[in-house]
């Protein structure tokens, strides 16, 4: 199993596949091999695919997210690994996706939020709802997408790989000129003690090798300390973990006594939200999210409505 690993391994890094996916990959290849008693994957067939899948929504109960990521693991194992196309997988168990609508924080509870953080937190959450941005995108924003004379951030290789343009408040022109301000004496300073270089992506690195300790790929929100890079074993500066934001956000909302299951998610919701509240076009607004169908954002307009689907209550008094 451990041979097969690492040359699925060497195969995502060749492909260019993130950290995270390589790890998730890795962990349900590992699992499908696991649960067929260890039988190399070359003696299963898609049978065998079939009842791992059924068995993670059945006995485990996943989501159907988790399910699909499955899914494209092995499937990467089969096509990319081994090189075989395996037959067509049908009548698989599939979990079930529960249609939810989206948590929505008012502009009142926003704030509410918001003034309970402070610091890189603080202008953080700013920037996810100020710019509707996710939470790994803003964690892994650069000092060059930030173009403070157009009032725009470009969030790259974004859901989907994609990218996209979106709105920078105002309100946070000089907050994040001060950030950068003190990222930059931080960067400065690990250049002078011999480090200072940045995770590229691709071939980046290799093509402009001077690029990796350039100011304007370093992260906005940078870790407070280096790091070793798992793929190459070099120390050097990642971005901030999502943890810290998550934590913080959570307390904010607990703090603000705000009785919903809001996350850091939920600024991006808000945003939505808000600019429908407030008049905007839902194309323009698709366009700010980065939805590929507009169906996806339209979901905010079931939001948008005073009470269920806009409707007064019999109980309350005429106006």
């Amino acid at each position: 199993m451990s041979k097969l690993l690492d040359h699925a391994r060497d195969l995502m890094r060749t492909r260019h596949l993130s950290i995270r996916t390589e790890e998730a990959y890795l962990s349900w290849i590992k699992q499908y091999i696991l649960f067929h008693n260890k039988q190399h994957p070359a003696k299963l067939a898609a049978n065998d695919v079939r009842s791992f899948l059924s068995y993670l929504a059945v006995e485990r109960h996943v989501s159907a997210s988790t399910q699909n990521q499955a899914l494209s693991a092995i499937l990467f194992l089969y096509r990319e690994v081994m090189v075989k196309e395996i037959d067509w997988i049908t009548d698989v168990i599939r979990a079930q996706k529960p249609k939810r609508l989206p948590v929505v924080f008012t502009k009142q509870e926003t704030k509410a939020v918001l003034l309970r953080l402070s610091g890189t937190t603080s202008l953080m959450a700013s920037l996810l709802y100020g710019s509707g941005l996710r939470l790994m995108e803003c964690i892994r924003l650069r000092v060059k997408d930030i173009d403070f004379d157009s009032r725009q951030i470009t969030v790259r290789d974004g859901k989907g790989g994609k990218d996209r343009v979106t709105v920078l408040p105002d309100s946070l022109v000089d907050p994040l000129r001060n950030h950068l301000t003190r990222v930059k004496t931080l960067h400065e300073r690990d250049i002078e003690e011999g480090f200072g270089t940045v995770y590229l992506p691709y071939a980046l690195a290799r093509k402009y090798p001077k690029a990796e300790r350039d100011w304007i790929w370093q992260y906005v929100f940078p870790a407070r300390r280096r790091s070793r890079d798992p793929r190459t074993g070099r120390e050097q500066r990642h971005h901030i973990a999502e943890t810290v934001l998550q934590r913080a956000v959570k307390a904010a909302i607990r703090q603000a006594g705000i009785n919903k299951a809001g996350s850091c998610h939920t600024f991006r919701h808000s945003f939505a939200t808000h600019l429908l509240e407030d008049g905007h076009d839902i194309r323009t607004i698709q366009a700010l999210l980065g939805h590929k169908d507009v169906s996806t954002t339209m979901i905010y307009t079931h939001v948008l409505n005073r009470g269920g689907h806009g409707v007064r209550s019999p109980l309350d008094p005429v106006a």
